[in-house]
């Protein structure tokens, strides 16, 4: 089970911590990702950790702004995202993937669990 929390409306330029929480499993034995989907668009790939925080990968529009990590012991992963823009509005989704060395973690589709998601709303 893997539960997102931390979105909310925040104003273009300013910062959200998003927090995925896994139960029922142990997220250093997977790959985590995160994801996103706006209304009317696909869903894109934002950011995966895998072994234990020493691989990440960011997709080009969190390059530079956003930071995946994860803490272990809690359980969670978190994705920092710094100096928002109202394009980064969309439902985030944390993921998981019981494969640990896959090279498309940026698909979707190789992820085996997925939370509800968090809506984050960036206001212009």
């Amino acid at each position: 089970h893997l539960a997102e929390s931390g979105g909310g409306l925040v104003q273009a330029g300013g910062s959200l911590r998003l927090s995925c929480v896994v139960s029922g499993g142990t997220i250093s034995t997977v790959a985590m990702g995160w994801f996103r989907q706006a209304p009317g668009k696909e869903r894109e790939f934002v950011a995966c950790t895998r072994w234990s925080g020493s691989q990440t990968y960011y997709g080009d529009s969190a390059q530079g702004r956003f930071t995946i990590s994860e803490d272990t012991a809690k359980n969670t992963i978190y994705l920092q995202m710094n100096n928002l823009k109202p394009e980064d509005t969309a439902v985030y989704y944390c993921a998981a993937d019981t494969y640990l060395y896959s090279f498309t973690y940026y698909r979707g589709g190789e992820y085996d669990y997925w939370g509800q998601g968090t809506q984050v709303t960036v206001a212009s």
